[in-house]
């Protein structure tokens, strides 16, 4: 008899698509865990691209931002690199203080528009992740403005502008997956990932040095992060998601 107190296994992700754009707020949030999943897709053959709206420039207290912006665009797209992505781009939005809006959610619609993606992973919304910590801001603005933006590529009465820069309207995504939510809705196995992703986390070498000294090395970290979700799914490692279809 099944536990009635065990999670019950959530369905696989679908990967039925080619291309995918993964838009984040910070270098190194698509690192703690989500790198395994791109590693996944670009196994696949498929198409996986960066989107970033700041450079991260104030993410390490001992760097001054002017300085940390360059560092920290390079150890994305090394960490980037790592998982066989890459394009990497960033928007410039400034790091610490990203605002939902209209602009915001323009600069979004065009990379989709211009990269014309099936699927836009990003991080969850919600104003707590799964296990209940605080999401940070920007991260929240970021997520929605992912989801906003992937419907606004396809209307082309919003940002008329686009078209003038010669983006067609792209209403070719079919959903948004949302990693680290509260409630997962899906799941993928990445059990024969791991190492690509930490290689990928351990990129980030300023960042990461940056941290208090008990902050767990990235092996020990995405082994228990991906090992967490990989318990719920019945694998060794896994990622999940909170899809909104489109």
């Amino acid at each position: 008899m099944a536990d009635p107190q065990s999670p019950v296994t959530l369905p696989p992700l679908d990967e039925s698509w080619s291309r995918a754009l993964c838009v984040v707020a910070h270098p190194d949030d698509l690192e703690y865990g989500t790198a395994a999943a791109v590693h996944r897709w670009v196994t696949q053959d498929k198409t996986v691209t960066y989107l970033l709206a700041t450079r991260g420039e104030a993410g390490i207290d001992g760097i001054a931002p002017e300085h940390a912006a360059p560092l920290r665009e390079q150890e994305e797209r090394d960490g980037a690199r790592e998982v066989g992505v890459e394009v990497v781009e960033f928007l410039d939005h400034h790091d610490g203080v990203v605002e939902y809006g209209l602009p915001l959610r323009r600069d979004i619609a065009r990379a989709i528009r211009r990269h014309r993606p099936e699927l836009v992973v990003t991080l969850t919304h919600r104003e707590r992740f799964a296990g209940g910590g605080t999401n940070q801001a920007d991260h929240r603005a970021v997520g929605l403005a992912a989801l906003d933006a992937s419907k606004d590529a396809g209307n082309r009465w919003i940002f008329p502008e686009l078209e003038q820069e010669g983006l067609e309207p792209w209403s070719g995504v079919r959903a948004v997956a949302f990693t680290g939510a509260p409630e997962p809705t899906h799941g993928l196995d990445v059990t024969d990932h791991l190492a690509p992703a930490i290689a990928s986390l351990q990129a980030h070498r300023e960042y990461l040095a940056g941290l208090s000294r008990d902050y767990p090395a990235p092996y020990v970290l995405l082994d228990q992060i991906l090992g967490g979700s990989g318990e719920r799914q019945g694998v060794r490692h896994a990622v999940l998601f909170e899809v909104f279809e489109l």
